[in-house]
């Protein structure tokens, strides 16, 4: 009988030298001294703790000892660690640690902690036991990491519904949600306003379509919410609920994540028509020479800020393997042709300042690349949630293209 004392020697085994990856073969030897739980982490302040945390739980029924598998764990010290996070291409790795000192870690962070005993029997328990146990060896804890395919969540879940016999993911796979991938990232991060902004351009249309509860379980609350209403069957052919009964371990003093993300729509109009009129009211008093500096500074600051933009999002699509944000169509709002508007808006201070024939055309095309993106979104398969983008961006391309446009170069040099 295999006891949890036992599964603290993966501590030891971490520190080895690492060897080939070794298949996995299960023992086929019942867990009768063992039982099984998840314990979900309430999301932190730091933004890679939005998203909380939850880690598969063993516990010696006889002792009451206890060891946590945590998924999810990086270092950014590893080599290479943010040229990688740039590229797509993570690799996290499976760390197992004693449940105390998990709930110390989080108690001093004041996020809350709970735990679900699942309804399995010893069977399905040594199954879940054989596979962790594996898992943690130094040449198998290492695995690539996926946002919402990959990640912390996806593989707790992945590892009890292996362990149940695949019971789990037809289950919720079944169960349709009102969410999408945006929507839930988006919710869980939007107390970092200006990081739920970067994360929502980033993404493209491939994270707008519904998902269903099994993929929704790439946020552990998600994943804990449904295993409440999950059932699983026993060796005995009795169908029981997954979750026999719940705990709470850590109290927390910390609010949860709003119910969704705030609808940005009517903010960015307004924001969007407010800059316009500023920028064409500062070119209305050109005359004045802290006027013209003043436009200069802003339309050259938004010109920079789209342009640098557009390249991150084509080189996410082009060079990287951040799938969720190929095809992104805020390329057409945040567009790299921006930035050869910023020769000519650097020398707008000049009184005499004419834009050649080139710069009006990248002008113009600008904002026509800008309103094209609401024309796509009746195209089928491309309908990206990013109207709210469209009403900030579109009046203000609007605006520097009038600008350009009105101040028309008498000999339309290039």
């Amino acid at each position: 009988m295999k006891s949890a004392l036992a599964l603290l020697v993966a501590f030891l085994l971490l520190a080895m030298p690492r060897a080939d990856a070794a298949p996995f073969v299960p023992s086929g030897q019942p867990a009768e001294n063992l039982t099984a739980s998840i314990v979900t982490f309430q999301p932190g302040t730091l933004y890679w703790q939005r998203f909380g945390h939850n880690a598969l739980l063993l516990r010696e029924a006889s002792s009451g000892r206890a060891v946590t598998f945590n998924y999810g764990i990086f270092d950014f010290g590893a080599p290479d660690f943010f040229l990688n996070f740039a590229r797509g291409y993570m690799t996290y790795r499976v760390v197992p640690n004693t449940l105390e000192n998990d709930l110390r870690h989080y108690q001093t962070e004041h996020r809350w902690a709970l735990e679900q005993h699942l309804n399995l029997d010893a069977r399905q328990v040594g199954r879940l036991r054989d596979f962790l146990e594996w898992n943690v060896q130094p040449e198998n804890a290492d695995y690539r990491y996926d946002y919402f395919l990959s990640n912390c969540s996806t593989r707790v879940r992945d590892a009890l519904d292996y362990a149940i016999g695949g019971q789990l993911k037809p289950q919720l796979q079944a169960r349709l949600t009102s969410m999408s991938y945006r929507k839930e990232a988006t919710r869980l991060i939007s107390p970092d306003s200006l990081l739920m902004a970067g994360m929502d351009l980033a993404l493209g249309p491939t994270s707008d379509l519904p998902i269903d509860l099994w993929q929704q379980s790439f946020a552990p609350l998600a994943l804990m919410q449904a295993l409440r209403t999950s059932t699983v069957t026993d060796a005995g052919g009795r169908t029981l609920a997954l979750v026999g009964h719940e705990n709470r371990l850590l109290a927390g003093a910390r609010g949860d994540p709003p119910d969704r993300a705030p609808d940005l729509r009517l903010q960015f109009l307004l924001a969007g028509i407010t800059m316009a009129a500023i920028l064409l009211g500062l070119a209305k008093f050109r005359a004045v020479g802290s006027v013209r500096w003043l436009f200069m500074l802003i339309a050259t600051f938004i010109a920079l800020l789209c342009g640098l933009g557009g390249l991150i999002l084509a080189a996410l699509w082009g060079l990287s393997e951040h799938w969720a944000g190929w095809r992104n169509e805020n390329l057409l709002l945040v567009n790299p042709l921006c930035l050869l508007l910023v020769p000519a808006l650097l020398m707008y201070p000049r009184l005499r300042w004419r834009p050649s024939l080139f710069t009006r055309r990248v002008a113009l095309a600008v904002l026509v690349l800008a309103a094209l993106s609401l024309l796509v979104r009746d195209i089928p398969g491309l309908k990206q949630q990013n109207l709210h983008w469209a009403y900030l961006l579109i009046p203000i391309h609007a605006a520097i293209a009038l600008v350009f446009l009105r101040a028309k170069k008498p000999d339309d040099e290039l």
